[in-house]
């Protein structure tokens, strides 16, 4: 705050404005984005019209996507602290954050190109750094957590570790969903980076995520399942099975009933964890041997739950990505329970009731067809007077359930919409169809 640091961000941002992008040297470009650090902790701390121009000058080195590439050299990565790696790592993270995904594989063009890092190499620099980062942070923790007497330095260290592993895990996600970008979808590589470039990556991403999966699997050995470092690991394993579903498959089968209980600091009961697995679990349970691990220890019913706290207070909580997903899980299972993998219980009254109330908030086709669709297949495993001997499930229930099949079965199905017409082919086909009409 004092007169001195104010006539230096001063200078500076003249600088900054003054001078072009395209005319700076990679020398002068690093100086100008060493700066985000620092300029981000006046932001923080100042309380004066210096912290404004501080924002605008970090508005502006930030938009600089070309800049801040040319300044994450590998300097930056090798054969540096720790500290310091983290940092750039950090910047990496946030440009990804502001720009998109793949703002790491773009190609750019400036007056220095000739002294750039490639793009393949600077994708794995990256990668590899942060790949790095994670094993020795994942090594650190465990130890740490696993200390018999922990005093408040031990406690304010296994914290610090932590903010820098979130750090990482956002990190290495971001470059997964930028590997599923380069890939175009059909393994053809629609960036500047190459196909071997991107096997490569992907042969290091299932490198770390057995890394984190062993960091689970030593929670689960001493009984550790609430933390935010634990949450934050099911969701990169999530996120990184979303793409590769088979991947680590032993491993998966053998911890997937314990991430279903991993709750995060603040989580009264596990929620977020199943929710990160549902994209995996949708594409898994398609076939009858994913089926089976699910149903293996009642994971079925972790998964309903998560549907019925979406649709709580009236909806409130929904989210109608995760919710198909979910939905798409327990159709997969229902559609195989001839095989036995599926008992009928109170779950499935529970599950009623939400589709109920989550295809009436939503006037969505696909919304209506997907609830009546399972609805339907759940009343195939009932009758109705079960369900009205519930003491949570009353008439009023019942007949929301019937106009909620009623409107499905006189919904218009889009001629491409090949899943709706599947799931009204259900809805027709169930046994209760005609009654409840």
């Amino acid at each position: 705050g004092s007169k001195c640091i104010e006539l230096a961000i001063n200078l500076v941002q003249l600088l900054v404005h003054k001078l072009k992008v395209d005319n700076m040297s990679v020398e002068k470009l690093q100086g100008m984005t060493s700066m985000v650090t620092s300029l981000a902790r006046l932001f923080a701390v100042l309380h004066t019209a210096v912290k404004f121009d501080a924002l605008h000058m970090l508005t502006t080195l930030l938009s600089q996507k070309e800049s801040v590439r040319m300044t994450l050299s590998p300097s930056c990565f090798i054969e540096v602290l720790s500290s310091e790696k983290l940092h750039a790592l950090l910047l990496a993270e946030c440009m990804m954050s502001i720009l998109g995904e793949d703002w790491l594989s773009e190609d750019y063009k400036t007056q220095d190109s000739q002294n750039a890092l490639p793009v393949d190499k600077f994708v794995l620099l990256v990668l590899e750094s942060a790949r790095v980062e994670v094993a020795v942070l994942l090594n650190e923790l465990a130890y740490l957590k696993c200390e018999s007497s922990k005093t408040s330095q031990t406690a304010e260290a296994i914290s610090q570790k932590q903010r820098n592993l979130a750090i990482l895990f956002s990190l290495i996600e971001r470059i997964i969903k930028m590997i599923s970008n380069a890939s175009g979808g059909e393994g053809v590589p629609s960036q500047a980076i190459r196909e071997s470039t991107i096997m490569h990556a992907i042969a290091g991403l299932n490198e770390t995520i057995s890394l984190v999966l062993d960091f689970l699997q030593d929670a689960k050995d001493h009984a550790q399942w609430k933390g935010d470092d634990l949450l934050a690991a099911a969701r990169i394993v999530g996120s990184y099975l979303a793409e590769a579903p088979c991947a680590c498959k032993e491993k998966i089968t053998n911890l997937l009933e314990f991430i279903f209980s991993i709750e995060g600091q603040d989580e009264p009961s596990p929620f977020y964890s199943i929710c990160f697995m549902l994209p995996m679990l949708s594409q898994i349970t398609m076939e009858a041997d994913g089926c089976r691990i699910l149903a293996s220890f009642g994971g079925y019913k972790a998964v309903i739950d998560c549907i019925v706290k979406m649709t709580e207070q009236d909806g409130m909580m929904i989210d109608n990505g995760s919710m198909f997903l979910a939905c798409d899980t327990i159709i997969n299972l229902l559609s195989k329970r001839n095989n036995g993998h599926v008992p009928v219980d109170s779950y499935f009254i529970r599950l009623l009731k939400s589709l109920v109330t989550w295809a009436g908030i939503s006037d969505a086709s696909s919304v209506t067809m997907t609830a009546s669709c399972l609805c339907a297949m759940l009343l195939d495993l009932t009758s109705e007077e079960f369900l009205l001997s519930c003491s949570d499930f009353d008439s009023k229930t019942l007949g929301s359930l019937s106009e909620l099949i009623v409107r499905s079965l006189k919904q218009d199905i889009p001629g491409d919409d090949g899943e709706q017409f599947n799931q009204k082919q259900i809805i027709v086909s169930g046994n209760h169809a005609n009654l409840l009409i």
